[in-house]
């Protein structure tokens, strides 16, 4: 049964299903199969935020989100873990519920979860921060890849307020991410770019329109969003995959970039659907195996990172991997 204070959070803090429709948001573009398809992903992540905010006990929620289709399955993590990041920040037991998700049923789909503590933040006041990611020591992918709750924070900031983000392209304030904080901005710019996917769509040339709108020096940041929401999310075929890669130009192993991550999150989870599989071969050449090896392959350290994110310098290592000469080569 669900909590009274439980209920009351989600009323305050959770959109509703329709509250993400294309059509509600103001997106541009006809409604499609493919725009219906896409508005899945953010009603999924609705649904699990739903169910770990009313749920109390840990083994209920795996049971729900167990129900949820394997494609989908990730976004409900995401907003599980959302739901668990606010119970934590705003309870006695600070850490403890997301810590437990991504320990246990929650860690196949930890890339993703990432993703959903930055969605808590989106609603959490910045003092709060410092305390959203939980302690996972001995994973091999924490604390790198925790720049993806920034990923997350810039995807929800563009999603749900267009004007601000995407029309009148305004850069988020930064905030000090593991010391970082002039690399704030380019993380949250490569959340805008997987926005920029399902604002438009998947209509490849409305989404590349829509990056050559930006300042040139946030391109490959919003490109490596673009190809990681095209990878993981889905909906364009394969002819307008290639025309996405042709029209990225010099930013193509941006967009390669990101499809790796989403291949690898893919990869992780367990679950391959064809459609990342396709992209994966459209955007970088190569299969969804060959480059989740590639990625743990070229993977560093924190502490060998030098001055900057070990985020950052894993994306670079990944794109060196994708310049013109090396493109279309399985490895």
């Amino acid at each position: 049964m669900p909590t009274v204070l439980g209920s009351v959070r989600r009323l305050l803090m959770a959109p509703t299903l329709a509250d993400v429709t294309f059509a509600r948001r103001g997106f541009p573009g006809p409604a499609t199969e493919v725009t219906r398809r896409l508005e899945a992903v953010p009603q999924s992540v609705i649904c699990g935020f739903e169910w770990g905010i009313d749920t109390r006990d840990p083994w209920e929620l795996e049971r729900r989100l167990a129900l949820v289709d394997r494609e989908l399955l990730g976004f409900a993590y995401e907003g599980a873990t959302m739901a668990c990041t606010i119970l934590d920040v705003m309870g006695p037991r600070r850490g403890t519920r997301t810590r437990d998700l991504l320990r246990g049923p929650g860690a196949p789909h930890l890339f993703l979860a990432y993703i959903g503590i930055g969605f808590a933040m989106a609603r959490l006041p910045r003092r709060f921060w410092r305390h959203v990611v939980p302690d996972l020591t001995g994973n091999p992918y924490h604390p790198t890849m925790t720049w993806l709750a920034v990923d997350g924070y810039g995807f929800d900031r563009a999603y749900f307020d267009l004007d601000r983000w995407v029309t009148r392209q305004e850069r988020l304030a930064a905030y000090p991410w593991q010391g970082h904080g002039d690399y704030f901005a380019r993380a949250t710019d490569q959340g805008l770019g997987r926005a920029l996917w399902f604002i438009h769509g998947a209509r490849t040339a409305d989404v590349a329109g829509a990056v050559r709108a930006f300042a040139t020096d946030r391109h490959g940041d919003l490109w490596s969003g673009v190809g990681l929401a095209a990878t993981f999310a889905g909906g364009a075929d394969a002819e307008a995959l290639a025309a996405l890669r042709a029209a990225a130009g010099a930013c193509a192993p941006d967009l390669a970039q990101g499809a790796v991550f989403a291949a690898k999150a893919r990869s992780h989870a367990g679950y391959v659907p064809a459609h990342s599989e396709a992209a994966m071969h459209a955007l970088g050449g190569r299969s969804v195996a060959a480059v989740a090896a590639l990625a743990d392959d070229v993977a560093v350290r924190a502490e060998d990172a030098g001055r900057l994110p070990a985020y950052e310098v894993w994306r670079r290592n990944v794109r060196a991997h994708f310049e013109p000469a090396d493109v279309g080569h399985d490895r």
